[in-house]
């Protein structure tokens, strides 16, 4: 089996690809998300691995038109707690760093943390696992990387600083992606769906009252712009239920309010 993954190994992706299909997968690393996209739409693999969401930073919104440009759907979704470790060359000592290298998002969780050592510069690289693996491929001594155990135990690095994100209850939701249209199997408890409505006075109140009336939870909604009609907006929702026929009925109710309508994913609503 095939997965694509942005970054390399030690990223937060390829966790979950481990966690999702095991160590007996072929890994494709991608330097970005357009990439991802297009190697499962080209059939290069099976299986694509993307971040939506974090719970501090929100929603991905690139990503979203990702999803769609490329007509892709979700197999099922990945809450992964995010951890960050200050990566060094063994033997480093934080008196040693002058600099610490990492993602933006991952240097910007962590910003409270660098405030008792004014002395060490931040400075926004590509990403956690690659500024760790470069570490250790150059031994670079006076620099450290903001990544993760798994980075650690692959390249050889000490964790000087353990968890030193300030928020420490802090998740991305990665979501799976496939081709495959998705199908209603005893297990789906939660539909991702694409929307666009109708241009009209109280639209989105009115489908959004109907699918609470029909027992349904609204778990995500998130807007993205109609290329082609200024000011016009689709929905990606994604709503949670108890049983099959709640959400039918919540269809059947908000037909008129609709001009589109795509199922994006169904599957079980998973939070680890």
């Amino acid at each position: 089996m095939k997965i694509a993954i942005q970054g390399i190994q030690g990223s937060f992706h390829h966790q979950v690809a481990l966690q999702v299909f095991g160590d007996q997968v072929t890994i494709h690393e991608f330097k970005t998300f357009e990439e991802v996209a297009k190697a499962l739409a080209n059939d290069v693999v099976d299986y694509s691995v993307m971040a939506i969401e974090n719970s501090i930073a929100g929603a991905i919104l690139p990503n979203y038109e990702l999803l769609d440009r490329y007509e892709l759907f979700i197999k099922e979704e990945y809450y992964l707690p995010i951890a960050h470790q200050l990566l060094v060359l063994p033997g480093q000592q934080i008196a040693n760093l002058v600099e610490v290298r990492s993602h933006p998002m991952a240097l910007l969780q962590c910003k409270q943390f660098f405030q008792q050592y004014p002395q060490i510069q931040l400075i926004d690289d590509i990403d956690t696992a690659t500024v760790a693996r470069r570490i250790a491929r150059e031994e670079l001594t006076g620099v450290g990387a903001i990544a993760s155990k798994v980075a650690a135990e692959i390249y050889g690095l000490d964790i000087l600083a353990a968890d030193i994100q300030t928020v420490k209850n802090n998740f991305t939701r990665f979501i799976i992606l496939e081709k495959k249209v998705p199908t209603w199997n005893s297990e789906v408890t939660k539909a991702s769906m694409k929307i666009t409505i109708s241009n009209q006075k109280g639209s989105l109140a009115r489908l959004l009252s109907r699918f609470a009336e029909a027992g349904l939870d609204l778990s995500k909604i998130q807007s993205v712009p109609v290329i082609d009609q200024p000011w016009n907006y689709s929905f990606f929702i994604d709503t949670v239920f108890a049983r099959q026929e709640y959400f039918e009925q919540a269809m059947a109710q908000v037909q008129s309010e609709m001009e589109a309508f795509l199922l994006v994913g169904l599957y079980s609503n998973q939070r680890v």
